[in-house]
């Protein structure tokens, strides 16, 4: 971290002309974002080991529980194309106000929440100040920092957009070792009442806001859209009991159908909107970024990765508690060196994609972590816990080299009247792929749980023989991002001025 801050106080004195006399402020803007956005994110995952004690307390089923990080997902996904209106409409310190204000509101809801409905209420509100957070922390970033070294201060957004959603697990495993689930928000709360009063006195506006209109149809068609396609990838498989018929079978189907074909439908509405908006500079979430094609590859493996991510986060501390016998406490310390090797590698990596680009870093990236889900793709009953240490390690090595190359290489590639948007889009992908792996995995898990259960299979047997197809899916999924990887490159310095296209 103190290289971040020399690498940071280096750049102050190379800031574009528009504020040469406030590196001062800015370094203790940015920073106070990194560490607020840090904590909101942890939040994302801090749930996942706590499932087994959420079903047993509140009476739920795992399905259910699952939808305590896919709806805090969710929520983001659906929020984040809000801020680009947001970051454009209003300054830098309302917004950041008006997001930790959120975050800890529903993280009290959530600590003194009375059954599962009020939880996950909860979660959505925490979720609304999340997905504030990423945009702004982005768009700041873009603005203040040269396109030279950006690849550096991106390594410090890697470390807040992968490390901490990693960590959540390890965090809530040490806790529920000893207190009660609740805690996970007892303990978060007064950090994020301190990062409030700390925005409060310290943050200042480095942007400069303008009248721009809010389009209600593309928010309604945003939520439908993404909602609808999250709900419907998180009810794949539910066709009833094998012996019911036919018929049954189908009806217990069609809310899947109804919600994935109103999600893409809404989606499809939402994208025509946008481009004829964009016309006059009034689109809610401008397309044009997906123009430049750097942008929109690095947006699919992003995809990929993301999915890769959340699916396994979810997915590890299942299996091994279910299948292993697990405490949670062990599972979040068998969790903890692979976060902790994402956040020391986010640095190096940003300076290594500042001096070679993304290729050196993303293809070797992007073969580790389909090797990683291979590996994982082979487990059993008897897997030594070891071998899951060194999978997830091997996992979060390959993640690493991942996201600080892709986060810098999409946002550098869009002119700079348009990094609102693109932060935006980024956070707006990201969350929607991190949703549907979190579904995709899970409903695969129980999907195929459920067939090995009825045919005889040991309850055991047939959790791990779940837990293995969805890593299985898994793998042959993250053999796009290699494909992928092969086709982003460092973007050039993009001069500002009108978007293309206006």
């Amino acid at each position: 971290m103190n290289d971040s801050a020399t690498d940071f106080s280096e750049r102050s004195s190379a800031l574009q002309p528009a504020v040469p006399d406030h590196s001062a402020r800015n370094f203790r803007v940015i920073w106070l974002m990194l560490a607020a956005t840090f904590v909101v994110i942890l939040n994302e995952t801090i749930m996942s080991v706590a499932l087994r004690e959420l079903m047993l307390d509140l009476g739920i089923t795992a399905r259910s529980a699952q939808w305590l990080t896919t709806a805090f997902l969710l929520t983001m996904a659906i929020v984040i194309p809000i801020t680009g209106f947001l970051l454009q409409r209003f300054n830098t310190r309302p917004i950041f106000i008006t997001a930790m204000s959120l975050f800890s509101t529903g993280t009290l809801l959530a600590a003194l929440a009375p059954n599962f409905e009020v939880l996950l209420g909860a979660r959505v509100v925490q979720a609304s100040g999340t997905a504030i957070m990423i945009p702004l922390l982005m768009t700041t970033i873009m603005t203040l920092v040269p396109a030279a070294l950006r690849g550096r201060t991106m390594g410090n957004v890697s470390i807040v957009i992968s490390v901490a959603p990693a960590l959540g697990p390890t965090v809530s495993g040490i806790i529920l070792n000893a207190l009660s689930w609740r805690w996970m928000f007892w303990i978060v709360l007064p950090i994020a009442l301190v990062m409030l009063v700390l925005g409060v006195r310290r943050v200042e506006n480095v942007s400069e806001p303008k009248q721009v209109p809010l389009d209600v149809a593309s928010v309604i068609l945003s939520a439908l859209g993404f909602g609808g396609l999250i709900y419907g990838l998180s009810r794949i498989g539910e066709s009833g009991p094998a012996e019911a018929s036919a018929a049954e079978q189908a009806t217990a189907a069609l809310p899947m159908w109804i919600a994935l074909g109103v999600g893409i439908l809404a989606l499809g509405s939402f994208v025509a909107r946008q481009i004829r908006l964009q016309r006059r500079d009034r689109a809610l979430l401008d397309l044009r970024t997906f123009r430049s094609a750097n942008f929109s590859v690095s947006i699919g493996v992003m995809v990929v990765s993301m999915a890769a991510l959340f699916g396994t986060i979810i997915l590890l501390p299942i299996y091994m508690q279910q299948v292993l016998g697990l405490e949670p406490v062990q599972t979040g310390l068998l969790l903890l060196p692979g976060g902790l090797v994402m956040g020391l590698l986010a640095p190096m990596v940003g300076r290594l994609y500042d001096r070679f680009g993304p290729k050196p870093l993303l293809i070797p990236g992007s073969v580790v972590v389909s090797a990683a889900l291979w590996a994982l793709a082979m487990v059993g009953e008897s897997t030594s816990p070891f071998s899951l240490l060194g999978a997830h390690l091997v996992l979060s090595l390959g993640l690493a080299f991942l996201f600080t190359p892709l986060f810098t290489s999409a946002l550098g590639a869009v002119q700079p009247a348009l990094y609102a948007h693109a932060s935006a889009t980024v956070g707006t992908v990201q969350q929607v792929a991190g949703a549907a792996g979190t579904a995709l995995f899970v409903t695969i898990m129980s999907t195929t749980s459920a067939a090995l259960s009825s045919d005889g299979t040991a309850g055991i047997a047939a959790a791990a023989g779940g837990i293995r197809s969805a890593f299985l899916v898994g793998a042959i999924i993250s053999l796009l991002a290699i494909v992928g990887a092969i086709f982003v490159s460092k973007p050039a310095d993009v001069p500002a001025g009108v978007p293309t296209g206006h």
